[in-house]
C-alpha cells in the first residue's frame, strides 16, 4: 500500500488518541477519590496540580502533576512507533485534550504539566532546562504561573538551538496556547492579586 494513503489516517488516529489520553482529568479524579469534592470549586477553579495544592494535600498535588505530565509523555511515545510526525501530532493532541476535555465542557487545565510531559518525550535535554528554570523561578517568587510562562516562552528558542526546528515549531504553538490559558493569571500578576504556591483557596 502506498504510504501516502495511510499517512493521514494514522496521523488522525494519533491526534485523536493523544487527545483522549490528554483529556484524562487527574486532578479532578484524585481529589474526588480523596473525598475533597470538586477541585474546580476552590482557588482558581482549575483542575491542575497548582490548584490541587490549594487543598493542602501535597501528595495529591504531586500525583496530579505526575499524571498530567505522563499522559503527554505516553501519547508521544505510543505514537512515535509510526514516525516523528505522528509523535508531534500526538503531543499536540494530548495538550489540546488537557486544555479542552470534551467531558468537562471543554474546560480543562492550563497545560503546564502536560507541556512538560510532551517535552520530556521529544527532548529530554530541553525538559531539564525547562524544569530548572520553572523550579528556580517558582521557588524564588512563589508564583507557579509566572514560572511557567517564562519557561514555556524560552522553550521554542531552546529547541531551535538544540537543532530541533520542527519540535520548536510545535512548542511555539503550545506555548502560545499556554499563555492564552493563563490570561487571567497574567492580569492578576499585573495587579498583584495572583495566588502564590501553597496558598489555600
Amino acid at each position: 500500500m502506498d504510504p501516502a494513503t495511510v499517512a493521514w489516517p494514522i496521523l488522525a488516529t494519533c491526534l485523536v488518541g493523544g487527545y483522549l489520553l490528554g483529556s484524562i482529568p487527574f486532578g479532578l479524579i484524585f481529589t474526588r477519590f480523596a473525598g475533597l469534592g470538586d477541585v474546580r470549586a476552590i482557588g482558581s477553579g482549575n483542575i491542575g496540580a497548582t490548584n490541587v495544592l490549594r487543598t493542602g494535600r501535597k501528595g495529591l498535588a504531586a500525583a496530579t502533576l505526575l499524571g498530567d505530565a505522563l499522559k503527554g509523555t505516553a501519547a508521544v511515545l505510543l505514537a512515535s512507533r509510526f514516525g516523528d510526525d505522528t509523535a508531534l501530532v500526538a503531543g499536540l493532541g494530548a495538550f489540546l485534550g488537557h486544555l479542552f476535555p470534551a467531558w468537562l465542557g471543554f474546560k480543562g487545565g492550563k497545560g503546564v504539566a502536560t507541556f512538560i510531559g510532551v517535552l520530556l518525550a521529544l527532548s529530554p535535554l530541553a525538559v531539564l532546562a525547562f524544569a530548572a528554570l520553572w523550579l528556580g523561578l517558582a521557588f524564588a517568587l512563589r508564583y507557579s504561573s509566572l514560572a511557567a510562562l517564562v519557561a514555556s516562552a524560552a522553550t521554542p528558542a531552546l529547541l531551535w538551538a538544540l537543532g530541533q526546528p520542527r519540535t520548536a515549531l510545535l512548542f511555539l504553538v503550545l506555548a502560545a496556547l499556554l499563555w492564552w490559558k493563563h490570561a487571567p493569571n497574567i492580569r492578576r500578576l499585573l495587579d498583584g492579586t495572583e495566588g502564590r504556591i501553597g496558598q489555600k483557596g
